[in-house]
């Protein structure tokens, strides 16, 4: 409503069509109305009157959005902005009328208020019905007729809410080729309904026989679509996906876009329905943050940081700098991102954040506004063992990317962190929370600084749990090994995690960005997906050998390996001390971490900066009596012999990865 369009071929038709009908619901509430003695005398001035009324026509029509195409999707609401357009041509038809009722105009009422209610009425049919008339033709047209088999036969799984959006999709041509045959719903209500003329046949769990009765009747079921209300509750996709394998039905999965009518037909992996459902987050928010700012992205190559680099074009960011260190990854998400037509413009910078005066040179002359910091070292095994590469990197490289954010007068800088920096057991998890103290302490700092006003930058930190479909992630190792026909290996039977998509990951940061950018100036710098309960791994790894239409412990051996270097069973969220805080934002809770003060983090960090040159054996205690590492079993290798003393600065470090970093 009260939205001009830009006038093309299409809508100059429309508008053609709606001041057609106003000049024949004028002329025909006068001939229904009026008797013909009296018509008469009202035509001289009708013909005058006519034009100037069908030019407030075109005003108040084009004010109510009436000119808009796509009479096909025609809603309630459209119905609605037409009963208001008409309502306003009559209150201006009854105005008009008291100003002609002047002695010296006309002398009288010339309209009357019987003819302006049936000028109203007329109104309102004549746009209104064309309008669902064609919808409803439209909707006939695009219904497979009962009898030809066009398409293969196709269950929707999901509530008849979530099947009727589907159905009208389908009819609308947004999604084509199905021909559905009928609706497995796990909810009681929803049994013996009847949306769209398409019979609800049972519940979720009564798929095959479903199935073997249409089969009876002489309708073999090709084809089962997944919409979003099957993943709720208590329902077990995973175990519909092996059945429909097993009967060699092909099973896709029915993905919303922009708009609630339209729709994407995608297939399933397994990954995509290991998951709870989808947390969704405002994307007007996530606009917001980018849109129209410069903005940098560290680790850009990596699978978090092209996804956080789409959504910046994707968003309507004014330029983007992606900073990598690996050639291939930045030449391939450079090469994509320049091949999408927007008017971002897009710069790739080969760089290491381990460089310092190349991260001020380059942020110095790129003066982002937003900066989101992706790249870092995350395999835990790999870290425990070369943990000096995480120092330099995780800490190091972090500060010099805060610190260059800060004098380059960045708006905010987003850290990148991992649900292990929570109380850390591991070399990870140690230099991931020395990283986001050091970014919490600037953040501080700076908000005492400027008291209640805007600190010049924010410091934040996301943190994150394990990233389905990321680099070196569960869910892509346990698919290879069942694509290889097993064994799937698990370190342990009791092992946890929280799990989240690449998208949500993505959202997180930015909503997070836009938060403290806008709202969050009270000291919240950890933000937090609510990623529900974790998920057990050796569940995860029998579910995707089922999704895949096997059997654990008869297709595929799951085996135990034990717990590796610098894992622990139960990952946290938060330092049981940090105070949390709802935000207003659906699926983030953040936190107000206790925090050493500025000059205590600077010191640490001189110090392991130092040690890491001079005395190599005394960085990780450093870290350690910064971060408060735990002291139970499950502590690191790394962490306690190095925090104790016991490597010696001419040895190896009993394959701790000091190597050449030993004093010389």
């Amino acid at each position: 409503m009260f939205s001009i369009r830009k006038p093309t071929t299409r809508t100059g038709l429309i508008m053609l069509h709606d001041l057609a009908t106003t000049v024949v619901a004028l002329l025909g509430s006068f001939y229904l109305h009026v008797e013909p003695s009296a018509l008469d005398g009202r035509w001289p001035l009708l013909w005058y009157v006519l034009p100037g009324f069908v030019a407030l026509a075109t005003v108040v029509y084009a004010l109510f959005g009436l000119s808009r195409p796509g009479w096909r999707f025609v809603s309630i609401s459209d119905l609605t902005n037409i009963v208001a357009a008409a309502a306003v041509l009559a209150a201006l038809l009854l105005l008009l009328d008291y100003v002609l009722v002047s002695p010296n105009v006309y002398g009288g009422y010339f309209f009357g208020k019987k003819t302006i209610v049936m000028y109203f009425l007329l109104q309102t049919a004549l746009l209104g019905g064309p309008r669902l008339a064609y919808r409803v033709f439209h909707e006939q047209g695009t219904r497979t007729p009962a009898g030809r088999n066009v398409a293969a036969a196709t269950l929707i799984m999901g509530d008849v809410r979530a099947a009727e959006a589907l159905l009208r999709a389908y009819e609308f041509e947004s999604v084509g080729g199905l021909r559905v045959v009928g609706i497995l719903s796990q909810s009681p209500a929803d049994q013996g309904q009847s949306v769209r003329g398409i019979k609800v046949l049972g519940s979720l769990d009564e798929f095959e026989s479903v199935a073997a009765d249409l089969k009876a009747k002489g309708t073999t079921v090709k084809h089962i679509v997944f919409t979003s209300s099957a993943f709720l509750g208590d329902s077990s996709p995973e175990t519909l996906f092996a059945a429909a394998r097993r009967l060699g039905i092909a099973t896709s999965r029915a993905l919303p876009l922009d708009s609630s009518l339209l729709f994407r037909i995608a297939p399933i992996s397994p990954e995509e329905m290991i998951l709870r459902p989808i947390v969704s987050i405002d994307a007007t928010r996530a606009e917001r943050a980018v849109r129209g700012r410069a903005v940098v992205v560290t680790g850009g190559g990596g699978s978090i940081g092209a996804e956080i680099c789409r959504r910046v074009v994707e968003l309507g960011g004014e330029r983007l700098i992606v900073v990598e260190n690996s050639e291939p990854a930045l030449h391939a998400i450079v090469e994509e991102l320049s091949s999408v037509a927007t008017g971002c413009r897009i710069e790739g910078h080969l760089a290491d954040i381990r460089d310092r005066d190349r991260m001020f040179e380059l942020f110095g002359v790129f003066r982002p506004g937003l900066v989101f910091h992706a790249a870092a070292l995350k395999h835990v095994p790999i870290l425990e063992q070369d943990w000096s590469e995480a120092v330099k990197t995780n800490v190091l490289g972090s500060a010099n990317v805060a610190d260059a954010a800060v004098a380059a007068e960045a708006e905010a800088v987003v850290m990148i962190s991992s649900d292990k920096a929570v109380m850390p057991v591991s070399v990870l998890g140690a230099t991931k929370r020395f990283a986001e103290m050091y970014c919490q302490a600037l953040d501080a700092e700076f908000s005492a600084i400027n008291g209640k006003r805007k600190p010049s930058t924010r410091l934040i930190a996301v943190r994150f749990g394990n990233v389905v479909g990321s680099n070196g992630s569960v869910v892509p190792k346990f698919s290879a090994q069942i694509k290889a026909g097993g064994p799937v290996t698990v370190t342990h039977p009791d092992m946890v995690r929280y799990f989240m998509t690449i998208r949500e990951a993505c959202d997180l940061v930015l909503s997070a960005a836009s938060h403290a950018t806008t709202e969050g100036l009270g000291g919240v710098s950890v933000y937090v997906l609510n990623m529900g309960q974790p998920l057990s791994i050796v569940e995860l790894a029998n579910r995707m050998i089922r999704l895949s239409g096997l059997e654990p412990g008869r297709d595929i051996e799951v085996v135990f390996t034990g717990i590796r270097p610098g894992e622990r069973l139960h990952e946290l969220l938060f330092e049981p001390d940090d105070p949390q805080f709802e935000i207003g934002v659906a699926g983030i809770v953040a936190a107000r971490p206790v925090c050493p003060p500025a000059a205590t983090v600077r010191d640490a960090l001189d110090a392991t900066r130092q040690a890491l040159v001079s005395d190599p054996t005394r960085v990780m205690g450093h870290i350690r009596q910064l971060v408060g590492t735990t002291n139970d079993d499950a502590t690191s290798a790394a962490l306690r012999l190095i925090a104790t003393d016991q490597v010696s600065d001419k040895a190896d470090c009993g394959g701790l990865g000091v190597g050449g970093l030993s004093a010389r």
